[in-house]
């Protein structure tokens, strides 16, 4: 059994009426705000898996695009999976690639006029058991976590231009069984690719062949600096710099580790790594495109924690931010733009949205907003 922090707090905020949510927006409010972009959280359904999309207005509102729900073609979890990534979007921002954990398959969807997304295909095998997060990199590789019993491993794949997955059998490494990976994610210039272990605080690296191959680095799997690592990111500015969340240490013992990763994927503390927040659960992780702020959302805490990042990769505490409904966040992702930050989950099925100004955030008037009912929301993608 996957037992982790981040799963029992969304576990026991799921189970708050639909009553409690909250969604202050208007859609007269949004009349005068012009659509920008689209927003994309994979539902996670128990059964026919579906995705939630939303408009995304010029002043970071979002309103349900016609439709919505999608359907992907596989089968859901109905549960929490633990996992940051499970959504994600091709580096041309053409395709969505979103788990189907219940019926260990992958789905890709063009998105089309208006943001609406549509099957490209059929689902295709994720190559293990129970998918819980994606990778691709510039260059169309891409990889998948499996962490289910009897097939537990990262996938290798390739994606075309035409939006086809293309299984690559030579592309695949096993993980032990109940490793719980929570993460999957490749480096900007797409030769390093790591994954985190939470159930077991280790953390996989790995330089990538020209062919999709891994090479695993001398002296991988690399202990992690606290309890449960879950989510994770290499600073866009720096392919070198690595940044994870470590969310199983207990209440307000949170913290967040900064690594170097050299080109033969061997990782090494910076500075006063790893750094605390005095939350509970810091399970998610996302940076600045300038590379200067990350944040962490605490899923036991409900709230988001502010990080500045030096020059050399070291991190230090800026702050804490609470949100409405924020206690059980399962993921959180940046606008294109870099001024707004949407994150996943909340006090049961809802995306909070914040404003940017450097390390600062604040919440929207118009957050949070409901996502559909019966779901099990992972994963946020924001185009």
């Amino acid at each position: 059994m996957r037992e982790r922090a981040c799963l029992a707090a969304v576990a026991s905020l799921l189970a708050v009426g639909a009553s409690l949510l909250v969604s202050t927006g208007t859609a007269g409010a949004n009349t005068i705000s012009p659509v920008v972009g689209h927003t994309y959280v994979n539902d996670n359904v128990a059964g026919a898996n579906t995705i939630a999309g939303f408009d995304r207005h010029a002043n970071g509102s979002l309103t349900p695009i016609a439709g919505s729900p999608f359907a992907v073609g596989g089968y859901g979890l109905g549960a929490g999976l633990g996992s940051q990534g499970a959504i994600q979007a091709s580096p041309d921002r053409r395709f969505l690639l979103a788990v189907d954990a219940g019926s260990n398959q992958i789905s890709v969807l063009r998105v089309g006029r208006h943001g609406v997304p549509r099957l490209v295909g059929s689902p295709v095998s994720s190559g293990g058991v129970e998918p819980v997060s994606i990778a691709i990199n510039r260059f169309g590789l891409v990889y998948v976590a499996n962490v289910g019993q009897g097939g537990s491993n990262y996938s290798g794949f390739r994606l075309t231009s035409h939006g086809q997955l293309i299984a690559l059998p030579y592309a695949k490494v096993a993980v032990p069984e109940g490793s719980g990976v929570g993460d999957v994610l490749f480096n900007s210039t797409g030769d390093r690719l790591v994954g985190t272990r939470d159930n077991t605080s280790l953390i996989d690296s790995f330089t990538v062949g020209l062919d999709g191959r891994l090479v695993r680095a001398a002296g991988s799997p690399f202990p992690a600096q606290s309890l449960g690592p879950i989510g994770s990111q290499f600073r866009p500015t720096n392919p070198s710099q690595l940044y994870v969340s470590n969310a199983h240490a207990g209440a307000g013992l949170g913290t967040v580790s900064a690594f170097r990763v050299n080109r033969k994927g061997v990782l090494t503390s910076i500075g006063d790594s790893p750094v605390a927040n005095g939350q509970t659960a810091p399970c998610w992780v996302e940076i600045s495109h300038d590379g200067k702020y990350l944040f962490a959302v605490n899923t036991g805490s409900g709230n988001l924690s502010s990080y500045a990042i030096s020059h050399n990769g070291s991190l230090s505490l800026l702050g804490t931010t609470p949100f409405t409904n924020g206690a059980g966040a399962v993921d959180a992702r940046l606008s294109p733009d870099g001024k707004t930050l949407s994150v996943t989950g909340g006090r049961g099925l809802v995306v909070s949205t914040f404003a940017v100004h450097g390390g600062a955030l604040t919440e929207l008037p118009s957050s949070p907003v409901a996502l559909p009912a019966g779901t099990s929301p992972m994963g946020i993608v924001v185009l």
